[in-house]
């Protein structure tokens, strides 16, 4: 079994920014949830990687849950087997404990501000926390437009695709795929990617070592919706598990499917989404166009192609420039914490996770 599993909890769309945090924070799903609390630049993301780390260190595997703000940082981590987790709480992506110390805490890493000192930094702070805030709104509106344009598209796309077609097709996938019992349990949500100050992020290496058969659909219409759901549906009757990874613009739809205990995994591959990955089987979903529907709209769908790739850079930009505002808020920060008693709680706390191994 692979010892380390990447995936995000949020993700940047044009609907703004989506998050999986709800469904992964599901008390039932923990023993101990750990949730941090604290403002920019007081270390949660760095705690959250000494206990993947130590853990690993361990011979546990881990689950590594990246920021879509900042793909180099983490909201969680996540040790499944003694059903353990440590999360950022903050926004936008708010958590709080519903079962608290029986279930699910707070860390509270704010206390290692020095209050006194960072109130002199007041005029700063908000200036930086305003400019990361405007930022966001920016992208989010270049992005809405893409998306819609994105959308218009698509839809149009969808009146010539030949449903029958793709029917039998995921039928004949799931008879030579789909067989014998798995051990149930519940479905697992994630983002296997985002749209970031990076540029997009997949994190298809998560994929390749978790099931070995990949099958790669080509799709730029968002075809392989159905297809995935009826996948799913098929495995679940048969007691599999999955991780669905919803695609961010459209929370409904599946985006990907990973069937682990089947060692088989279905990713989207389309422009800014693309799988170089080892494939074990291509499905053509833009195929099942027929070829005249799409010689007559070929026109149009390269004028999106053009418009669409300048709103989402213009997003992208600004993603990125919040990013630096983000950086210069931690920097305010960065002087007025006890840093040194940041470790000595991370010490504790992963005491405390050792205890459940």
């Amino acid at each position: 079994m692979t010892k380390t599993t990447h995936f995000f909890l949020g993700a940047n769309s044009g609907r703004g920014f989506r998050n999986l945090f709800h469904e992964f924070c599901t008390p039932e799903n923990h023993q101990d949830l750990l949730v941090l609390k604290g403002g920019p630049g007081v270390g949660k993301s760095t705690m959250m990687k000494r206990i993947g780390q130590a853990m690993e260190e361990r011979g546990e595997q881990v689950e590594y849950l990246y920021c879509s703000g900042d793909p180099k940082s983490l909201d969680g981590v996540h040790i499944p087997r003694i059903r353990v987790a440590v999360v950022d709480g903050t926004a936008p992506h708010v958590v709080e404990p519903q079962y608290p110390a029986a279930v699910d805490r707070y860390v509270n890493l704010g206390e290692f501000y020095d209050i006194t000192a960072a109130k002199t930094a007041r005029t700063e702070v908000i200036r930086h926390t305003k400019a990361v805030s405007a930022a966001y709104q920016r992208a989010y509106r270049a992005l809405s437009a893409a998306r819609q344009v994105e959308d218009n598209a698509a839809a149009l796309m969808a009146g010539g695709l030949d449903t029958d077609k793709l029917l039998r097709r995921t039928d004949g996938i799931i008879g030579r795929e789909i067989h014998g019992k798995g051990a149930g349990g519940p479905d697992a949500f994630r983002f296997l990617g985002s749209l970031t100050c990076k540029g997009p992020v997949w994190r298809f290496d998560t994929v390749a070592d978790l099931c070995p058969k990949v099958y790669q659909l080509q799709d730029s219409f968002g075809f392989a919706a159905p297809m995935l759901e009826q996948i799913r549906a098929a495995a679940r009757s048969r007691g599999y598990r999955a991780i669905v990874c919803p695609d961010p613009e459209h929370m409904d739809r599946i985006q990907h499917l990973l069937l682990p205990d089947l060692e088989l995994a279905f990713v989207t591959s389309r422009e800014g989404m693309v799988y170089d990955g080892p494939t074990y089987r291509r499905v053509r979903l833009d195929a099942m166009l027929p070829g005249a529907y799409y010689k007559q709209y070929k026109s149009r769908l390269k004028f999106v192609r053009r418009v669409v790739e300048v709103l989402r850079e213009d997003g992208l930009e600004a993603l990125r420039e919040a990013k630096t505002a983000h950086d210069a808020l931690e920097a305010v920060y960065t002087p007025y914490v006890d840093f040194k008693g940041v470790d000595a709680c991370t010490a504790r706390e992963l005491e405390r996770i050792e205890s459940c191994l």
